[in-house]
């Protein structure tokens, strides 16, 4: 991962069977974000805040991105995990998509135990906000990040989404009440 701004992004639609989504790579095909069409002034927030003014130029996705995901959704759920990213960050948060990313398809932790994996046990919601601010979402698999009594918190993408992400995975969790 690194920090450097890309000289281009490039946009692409990506359909999903959770509803149109949008993917945002670099030159070299590198995924820079990914966000649901019905989250795109969230996605180009992270975007602003990762690499300042940015221009998204439309363009076919590259095979290299889009068959993953089209695999994930196919049900190949650990075909994700070898998409290359990069994105902006503080060292914290990108210490905490890093973390993000080993965690096991079909397996949820707590905040607490994402913040303890980090060495940082104390810092749960610092790594609730970094969890928040992460730009490659379900690639960095954020949906996998639950509340300390096994129900769903926040997501990105809306509960309904983290729901059927999760049991796509078939990952336990608890509905609330």
């Amino acid at each position: 991962m690194t920090k450097t701004p890309p000289d281009r992004l490039f946009v692409a639609a990506l359909p999903t069977p959770l509803g149109p989504a949008q993917i945002v790579f670099d030159e070299v095909g590198r995924l820079r974000a990914f966000d649901w069409d019905s989250h795109q002034a969230r996605m180009e927030r992270l975007l602003r805040r990762h690499y300042g003014a940015v221009d998204l130029t439309a363009a076919p996705s590259p095979k290299g991105l889009s068959a993953p995901f089209a695999a994930y959704f196919a049900g190949e759920v650990g075909a994700l995990a070898q998409l290359p990213w990069t994105t902006g960050g503080t060292a914290f948060q990108q210490s905490v998509w890093r973390a993000l990313c080993e965690i096991p398809v079909g397996t949820t932790w707590s905040y607490g135990q994402l913040a303890a994996h980090i060495g940082a046990p104390t810092a749960v919601r610092a790594v609730g906000l970094a969890n928040g601010a992460n730009p490659v979402g379900l690639v960095v698999p954020c949906h996998r990040v639950i509340g300390a009594n096994g129900t769903l918190t926040g997501y990105g993408g809306g509960l309904e989404r983290k729901r059927w992400l999760l049991s796509h995975e078939r990952a336990e969790f608890r509905l609330t009440p």
